[in-house]
């Protein structure tokens, strides 16, 4: 009886222990710099982009139907906005054991493919997403760079319809770099990301 008890007494302790979930960035935070290997072998950090005003990252990968769906239209936001001062940095965040497909031999294939002009970086050890809160792929981030450091303005879908490009009536990222190029403020600095979980 009294192991029973003992138990019991565990399973609740265990059971209603707050458990402390590091959410990552929020809108108004620094982000903290990084580096991780591009699909060309070198290393990529924020603090290489000298001139840049800030930057849009993306987590996003080979084998999510819903990233494979907008890589068109991230390669056509770094071709607006690469020369605007605001790149696009491309993270790949899945465990490449989970998802072969994702590995860097498979993004430097895709990449070579579609003719990304983009930094296509592999969080091979799976610390960078967690730090920024990602969940999905694609899942967007803006930063702007300021003296503080990366200051994330946007975070959340690229746009209204992951269906087709020609059915999108909000084009999320697009407002939001454009009003900060402006020197006005993000009018919706968060949207929900649709894609796939980030594999573990």
């Amino acid at each position: 009886m009294k192991t029973i008890l003992t138990l019991l007494v565990l399973f609740s302790t265990v059971a209603f222990t707050p458990v402390t979930i590091d959410k990552g960035y929020d809108i108004g935070d620094i982000a903290a710099d990084f580096k991780l290997e591009n699909i060309d072998g070198n290393f990529v950090s924020l603090s290489d982009f000298k001139a840049a005003k800030g930057f849009i990252v993306v987590f996003t990968c080979n084998t999510c139907p819903y990233a494979v769906a907008y890589e068109d239209r991230i390669e056509a936001l770094n071709k607006k906005y690469a020369k605007k001062g605001y790149p696009v940095i491309a993270i790949m965040p899945n465990n490449v054991e989970t998802k072969p497909g994702d590995s860097m031999e498979a993004m430097q294939k895709r990449a070579k493919e579609k003719g990304f002009t983009f930094p296509y970086l592999m969080d091979a050890d799976q610390s960078i997403y967690p730090k920024f809160g990602a969940t999905k792929t694609p899942h967007v981030y803006i930063l702007e760079s300021t003296n503080r450091g990366p200051v994330v303005q946007y975070i959340g879908a690229i746009d209204d319809n992951y269906k087709a490009a020609a059915l999108v009536k909000t084009k999320y990222v697009e407002n939001a770099v454009d009003a900060l190029l402006n020197g006005s403020a993000v009018e919706v600095p968060k949207t929900r990301a649709i894609g796939c979980s980030i594999k573990i």
